[in-house]
């Protein structure tokens, strides 16, 4: 199995309901090494350029507000198979469809406020860690 590095976002619902260490425990108990951290406030800039990949989409500007709604945790997480061991951990981006013990079912308030974001291929794993972390940021 490859270790992998991948992004993770703790999104304004959960930084609001100071849910950090709760779901911070569920990776590290999934085997999942916190090697980057940040407390941040996403500018309307920022935002739209990292979701730029959605702009077509009818949900872009929502989702944008949102993201700048309150502050974030922005993280690199790095283990086996780091991208879909979180993904998992996550669960399905629609909190009603997501498996018990997940993130998003146990967090979650709507598919918009679903408390977590995580990279969905190794690929954009590298391009979002870099969105937001230098090499100096990550200590492994």
């Amino acid at each position: 199995m490859a270790i992998e590095r991948t992004l993770s976002i703790i999104k304004p619902d959960a930084t609001r309901r100071n849910l950090t260490g709760k779901i911070n425990a569920r990776f590290e108990d999934a085997g999942l090494r916190i090697i980057g951290q940040r407390r941040v406030r996403l500018s309307r800039e920022q935002a739209e350029a990292f979701y730029a990949v959605h702009r077509a989409r009818p949900f872009f500007n929502d989702l944008c507000s949102f993201m700048v709604s309150g502050p974030v945790v922005v993280q690199v997480l790095e283990g086996e198979n780091a991208v879909a061991k979180n993904r998992e951990i996550m669960g399905a981006t629609d909190p009603a469809k997501a498996a018990p013990g997940t993130i998003r079912k146990d967090f979650a308030e709507s598919i918009e406020a679903n408390s977590a974001h995580g990279s969905d291929s190794l690929d954009n794993a590298k391009q979002e860690i870099a969105f937001f972390f230098s090499g100096l940021d990550i200590v492994p």
